[in-house]
């Protein structure tokens, strides 16, 4: 390869860095440079994000390129959605980096529904109710607003302390419940009515857009300098930028979540859509990424954890697969599931509150959650049919959960629908496809796809 691209990949679980471009052949390749843990840590009480830890992650897999001969002509930073930072007025973070499983948004969905009635935010913003939304999330610090400097998201912030540039990207944006969805901006209206000040925002970049080059005590430390570009820094907008989509194609980025829909060119905001839960969020080239929010593989893997890590991924697959007869399943778009004490117990309260057997051994907990995952993927298809009109063929399963092949039968029996399984590192592959073409490497969305495709990544 003669130019490298750098995708900085952070998961609500882990994070990564991962090398990518063309060879010689014309395939697109990629190599990890640095895997990591995330987790949110407890803090005074509250759940928040170790974020001067993951940044000393990034400069030192950003060091391990240099110490490989091996320099990006571009970088950028993707993240989970809805969280973020305060800067003062001189640039400095303020308070904890709160997380979106903390509970201090608990009951605060009815405070700012008084102010603007739930069907009336969503025929503005498109974004799906959940309680740890951003637009709810900052209703809990008004007071600290006042004083704030800076609105940035996670992804915005780890370009600025890279960069030293402030910046606030559409995708990333899109999932604070706080962007018109048809115009494609903050809704100051929206702003107005919360009390949120309006000089916190930026207008929006997209991606594709330079944020500027390394700082130079950054690039000192690191061994180099190159640009630092935005992808989508919305980790599911990377995702989606990857996969392989074909007419009537539906996806599934399957990881912590399980993020179901359809790419579509404008949003799809309607009052059944409201009430189904589903979401307008921002995509690369002004796309819409049409989708439901479902649980995903955290409820397997806290129940792992409680399990004291003893049976590895694969291990509780095929320990569920034995599980013929056992058939329980629970609803997993239910907010319970979100943050519990104890994934097992709730689980068990799940099904025995339905009738069901309660699960008891590991295989009979993990097929719970590969069966109500498969259902649930099977029961929003169906709902996704029905808002959009369309007839869907084919399940594009990306991400790091494409990996289990037990759940993608699982979903294929239960869907009927002909899965397709990868790219596995599809929100890294998409971070670097935009970087690539913002580089003229490639012209646009379509040929990255076609790229990722006949590179069989």
């Amino acid at each position: 390869m003669d130019r490298y691209y750098l995708a900085v990949d952070l998961g609500a679980s882990g994070g990564r860095l991962i090398l990518g471009g063309q060879d010689g052949r014309g395939f697109l390749t990629i190599e990890e440079i640095r895997r990591f843990p995330n987790g949110a840590v407890n803090r005074g009480g509250r759940l928040c994000w170790d974020y001067d830890r993951l940044f000393s992650e990034i400069l030192d897999g950003m060091k391990q390129c240099a110490d490989m001969g091996k320099i990006p002509v571009s970088m950028g930073v993707d993240t989970w959605g809805v969280d973020y930072v305060l800067l003062d007025k001189d640039g400095r973070i303020t308070g904890d980096c709160v997380a979106y499983r903390d509970s201090r948004t608990t009951g605060v969905d009815a405070q700012v529904s008084a102010r603007i009635p739930e069907a009336e935010l969503y025929a503005r913003t498109g974004i799906q109710k959940q309680p740890y939304n951003t637009i709810y999330q900052l209703w809990t610090v008004r007071e600290q607003l006042e004083r704030a400097g800076m609105f940035l998201m996670v992804p915005d912030y780890f370009h600025y302390l890279l960069t030293g540039v402030c910046t606030n990207e559409y995708t990333e944006a899109s999932t604070t419940g706080l962007l018109n969805a048809a115009r494609k901006t903050w809704d100051s209206e929206l702003l107005d009515l919360l009390g949120y000040p309006r000089r916190l925002f930026r207008e929006l970049n997209h991606p594709g857009d330079a944020a500027g080059n390394l700082r130079p005590e950054i690039a000192k430390r690191v061994g180099f300098d190159c640009k630092v570009v935005l992808p989508a820094t919305h980790d599911t907008g990377s995702a989606v930028a990857a996969a392989p989509l074909e007419e009537g194609s539906v996806y599934i980025s399957s990881g912590t979540w399980s993020l179901l829909g359809v790419e579509s060119p404008e949003p799809v905001i309607t009052e059944e859509g409201r009430i189904r839960n589903f979401t307008n969020e921002g995509g690369v080239e002004h796309r819409y990424r049409y989708l439901k929010n479902i649980m995903g593989l955290w409820m397997i893997q806290e129940v792992r954890r409680e399990l004291g890590n003893s049976l590895g991924y694969e291990e509780l697959a095929a320990a569920a697969e034995r599980e013929e007869r056992f058939l329980s399943v629970v609803d997993v778009t239910d907010v319970r599931y979100l943050s519990p004490e104890s994934m097992i117990r709730e689980i068990r309260t799940g099904c025995g509150e339905t009738g069901q057997p309660e699960p008891g051994t590991p295989g009979e907990l993990a097929k719970c959650v590969y069966l109500s995952l498969a259902k649930c993927y099977n029961e929003s298809v169906r709902e996704l049919s029905g808002l959009t009109g369309q007839t869907y063929k084919r399940l594009n399963i990306i991400g790091g959960g494409c990996r289990n092949e037990y759940l993608n039968r699982l979903a294929r029996e239960e869907t009927g629908l002909d899965p397709a399984a990868g790219p596995a590192e599809a929100t890294a592959i998409g971070n670097i496809a935009v970087q690539m073409i913002a580089d003229g490497e490639i012209a646009d969305l379509n040929s990255a796809r076609a790229l990722i495709a006949r590179s069989k990544l």
